[in-house]
């Protein structure tokens, strides 16, 4: 490990830091449930976007754009946020997250018209990506090297339940009370995060100051360098077969939507016992997280595209995905906090636009691929980006850093 990132890690001692005590985990268990509300928010459009666009007089596609604000705001909030808040304790910088999270949520419920709702989803992509810039540096200030594997798929643990609850609730609910309403539980939601973290995060002084140049200085860093690449090839894959993955079940092996709404659950339930998987297996080595999640993946692709006919074959093997990519995303951060562990936010930072950008590449190939090959396209490119991925990062020479 480079001498300034030994410094960076001996002077990075917060009051809790020495052991993994009880009140260290309240604390990143703070960070697992804001991880859930954030994403919560995050997934509840696509549960609403048919009453949203009734109700604000737009077409469905119009309506559709607060996904896609989101996801640009966020790849500049990414990188921005360990900037623009470097002098302040970052404590104060996640309670501020959660404060714009619970103001979008309520912007949301009371919009008039879709600009309104646009520059609510807006403010959520600064929370979001803000939040998940922060969340795996700060795990690092709360619980020692070796448990920060399992604080890390904690945190994520809260990705997969709202993974798993976000959509049908919202569906449920909204069918309910409306779609205001379930925005209105949302912020809810938000402030009772918010309390929590108040209550558990200890002072956290910053300990960098991070600047534009910062994020050059990582970006000459190979092992940074790869990690990136490895992202936006793997995660690309990925959301480029799980954008349409619903278009492919109803298409391929013809289930009911009820059939297809329990194999979703399965792949949300496979998700979260993927995460304390891929806890397990970074122990050992991220790189070799990585390279199994994704090699799985590939594999499980080519079962759909041979087999996925079968509707037994295709729902196991969609719920076997779900697992596989439980691993990628507890992998990716415990690799780049071990290769950038002097500027952890910075990375951190680079790291959410990495997926951002790969989110957003994925959706678009892979509608591409849709609308030209039919259902097998993305799925395709979902098995040929993950190979591809795995292959990447087992051949290279860049290792990690380990605590």
């Amino acid at each position: 490990m480079p001498d300034s990132a030994n410094a960076a890690l001996a002077a990075d001692v917060s009051p809790i830091t020495n052991a993994p005590t009880a009140s260290a985990w309240a604390a990143v268990v703070s960070l697992m449930l804001g991880a859930f509300s954030q994403v919560t928010a995050e997934f509840l459009p696509a549960s609403l976007l048919t009453p949203i666009a009734a109700d604000l007089g737009v077409s469905v596609g119009a309506a559709g754009q607060v996904v896609t604000a989101t996801s640009l705001v966020g790849i500049v909030a990414g990188l921005a946020t360990a900037i623009v808040t470097r002098a302040m304790d970052r404590r104060v910088v996640l309670w501020s997250l959660t404060v714009l999270l619970i103001v979008s949520n309520l912007l949301s419920a009371t919009a008039s018209n879709l600009t309104i709702l646009l520059f609510a989803r807006t403010l959520l992509g600064i929370s979001l990506s803000g939040f998940w810039a922060m969340a795996t540096a700060t795990a690092m200030r709360l619980v020692p090297a070796d448990a920060l594997p399992r604080a890390i798929s904690l945190i994520f643990s809260g990705v997969s339940i709202a993974t798993v609850s976000a959509a049908p609730i919202g569906a449920y609910l909204g069918d309910l009370w409306g779609w205001r309403n379930v925005f209105l539980l949302a912020a809810v939601v938000g402030a009772v995060v918010l309390v929590f973290q108040v209550l558990t995060l200890p002072r956290l002084p910053p300990l960098t100051s991070p600047d534009v140049r910062t994020l050059f200085v990582l970006m000459r860093r190979p092992s940074v360098r790869l990690v990136m690449i490895a992202v936006a090839i793997s995660i690309s894959g990925h959301f480029a077969g799980f954008t349409y993955v619903r278009h492919f079940l109803e298409q391929v092996p013809k289930l009911p939507v009820t059939t297809i709404s329990l194999v979703l659950l399965a792949y949300g339930v496979g998700g979260f016992l993927g995460n304390f998987a891929g806890g397990t297996l970074v122990v050992r080595s991220a790189k070799v997280a990585i390279v199994t999640g994704s090699a799985a993946i590939a594999v499980l692709a080519l079962v759909l595209l041979v087999f996925g006919s079968s509707g037994l074959v295709s729902g196991v093997a969609v719920g076997l995905w779900g697992f596989a990519f439980g691993v990628l995303p507890v992998g990716f951060q415990t690799w780049m906090v071990r290769v950038a562990s002097d500027e952890a936010e910075s990375a951190g930072g680079l790291l959410v636009s990495a997926f951002q950008v790969a989110i957003t590449v994925g959706a678009v190939v892979g509608g591409i691929l849709v609308d030209g090959f039919g259902p097998f396209g993305a799925v395709g490119y979902l098995a040929a980006a993950t190979a591809a991925g795995a292959l990447l990062v087992s051949l290279s020479r860049s290792g990690e850093v380990r605590p």
